[in-house]
């Protein structure tokens, strides 16, 4: 995709405003994990708009760089490079995938959503698999013992998101002008 320098510097302004965004609903925490990971107030929905508007290699780098800022700026329960590389840039980084997804209809944007945040998922188990792992209470596997700790908050977040982005993704796509008739 070509950018002009008015778009390349609209994408960059609706980028930092997205971050703000999702670092700002980030801090409404409904549920805090004793060891990390939080259910929160929608803050992946900015995100899943800006990549479905710019597309996911935009939506990559935005994510990425939400996931710097996050870490930064959040409580940090782990300050082990592979956390920081897992659970803060490859994981919100993954939420950019959606973006891939967009553009063709509600439904395959919704899909989209689903896969973005399971292999957000899926780069936190990993990450409690190789960070947390001793933490896995003796003869329980560290692949069940982190898979079934992130899904304890992981999975409600999930739901939050998706009825929230639900909600806002065709008055949004409308109001960017990108509705077409395979989003009614």
């Amino acid at each position: 995709m070509s950018y002009t320098s008015s778009s390349k510097t609209k994408m960059l302004v609706e980028g930092g405003l997205v971050i703000a965004m999702a670092q700002i609903l980030s801090m409404y925490v409904i549920y805090q994990m004793p060891q990390g990971g939080a259910v929160k107030a929608a803050n992946l929905v900015p995100l899943l708009i800006y990549a479905y508007r710019w597309g996911g290699r935009a939506g990559i780098l935005t994510g990425i760089a939400y996931g710097i800022v996050h870490f930064l700026l959040g409580f940090k329960f782990s300050i082990h490079y592979m956390s920081i590389v897992l659970d803060y840039i490859l994981a919100y980084g993954a939420i950019g995938i959606a973006g891939f997804f967009g553009g063709s209809g509600t439904v395959k944007a919704f899909f989209g959503a689903i896969y973005a945040i399971l292999t957000r998922f899926a780069m936190s188990a990993i990450s409690g698999v190789v960070v947390f792992g001793s933490y896995a209470p003796e003869g329980t596997s560290p692949w069940i013992y982190s898979l079934t700790y992130n899904a304890t908050y992981m999975l409600p977040d999930m739901v939050i998101n998706l009825v929230v982005l639900a909600l806002l993704y065709v008055p949004v796509m409308r109001g960017l002008g990108r509705v077409t008739p395979s989003h009614k």
